[in-house]
């Protein structure tokens, strides 16, 4: 009976201590180090707004998973995710999620990490060929479709369009441009100028309004990759009085972008609840960790092979719905929103 006794102990001792390797995550709560999933969270860079928000909502969602997250920025530059994510299967870590700096250049590493099998997911953007485990983003052509949709509610077909776009290594950029340039040729939008900021960097985008400005003056929209993107375009724009006089599209969302909404200076941000997405792919990043299954999914061509694939649906955000989208789901505060309202 004594052993029995023993025998049960051990079972339940086993099972209450096994970490993140069960399959009830969410009641798991960790004693000791080594029973702890350990996941690499690596970042291109904290350049876009909304990278911060991604990154509290994933870390605090994992640790309440009894997970414990290191997370890395590679400050725009590829050579320095590679070392960062080499460093995570070094370590051994039970999981590796990536928000990648070139769409293609980290190909390898990926594949460096399935072959030591530590599942990897790329968050938000793409690694091409690379056979990830998960690829979770929003739905990249809706993101294009609705600023398109956007800009030609207020402007007759025919109109000039000036795109400012993120870098070509992204693989959102041709993404959202499919589903932008799909509406303008419906209505028979001419495109007029196209450049894309390397790295996203905001500077840019100002330079070249500046640098352009001659061409640009006589466009009816700009359509610019992101919120960061809008608002160095907008600023360039004031400076020659513009803004306001031509109209301007981003995405994510931004404060400062919700503000311009209300000045009248940006069309429309479509926005995109990050704290679902990043919770959402904490979740994943758990239960790949501990081997568990995704369940269903959709399937996404990676350039090699189709890939497990979560798409979140986005929202377009103007004036007339900002209150509702923006502020009653918390994502900003109203005082914040409004603070340069007249």
């Amino acid at each position: 009976m004594r052993r029995r006794i023993t025998a049960f102990l051990l079972v339940i001792t086993i099972l209450l201590f096994a970490g993140c390797k069960g399959p009830e995550v969410k009641e798991v709560t960790p004693t000791t180090k080594n029973e702890v999933c350990t996941i690499g969270l690596s970042f291109d860079s904290f350049v876009i707004e909304r990278w911060t928000r991604d990154r509290d909502v994933f870390v605090s969602t994992a640790n309440e998973l009894g997970a414990e997250v290191n997370v890395q920025s590679a400050g725009g530059d590829v050579a320095t995710q590679i070392s960062h994510i080499k460093l995570f299967i070094e370590r051994g870590v039970d999981a590796i999620v990536i928000i990648t700096a070139d769409a293609n250049a980290l190909s390898d590493i990926v594949k460096e990490a399935s072959d030591k099998g530590i599942p990897v997911i790329c968050y938000d953007r793409l690694v091409m060929n690379a056979g990830a485990d998960l690829y979770i983003s929003f739905d990249n052509e809706s993101v294009g479709r609705q600023m398109a949709e956007a800009i030609c509610a207020n402007v007759e077909d025919g109109g000039n369009i000036v795109e400012i776009m993120g870098p070509e290594s992204d693989y959102n950029v041709p993404q959202v441009m499919n589903g932008f340039d799909a509406v303008c040729e419906e209505h028979g939008m001419n495109i007029t100028l196209k450049y894309n900021c390397d790295n996203w960097k905001p500077e840019l985008a100002y330079d070249f309004v500046n640098e352009h400005f001659d061409e640009i003056a006589g466009a009816d929209a700009i359509m610019c990759g992101n919120d960061a993107l809008a608002g160095e375009t907008i600023h360039a724009l004031a400076e020659r009085g513009y803004a306001g006089r031509i109209f301007v599209t981003g995405q994510d969302g931004d404060l400062e972008a919700c503000q311009r909404l209300v000045e009248g200076t940006q069309l429309v941000t479509v926005y995109k609840p990050v704290e679902k997405l990043a919770r959402l792919a904490a979740e994943c990043a758990v239960k790949l960790a501990s081997g568990e299954s995704l369940g269903q999914t959709e399937l996404f061509f990676d350039g090699g092979q189709d890939i497990p694939y979560i798409a979140i649906e986005p929202s377009a955000v103007t004036i007339e719905n900002l209150d509702s989208i923006i502020i009653d789901s918390g994502f900003h505060l109203r005082e914040e929103v409004y603070m340069n309202a007249g």
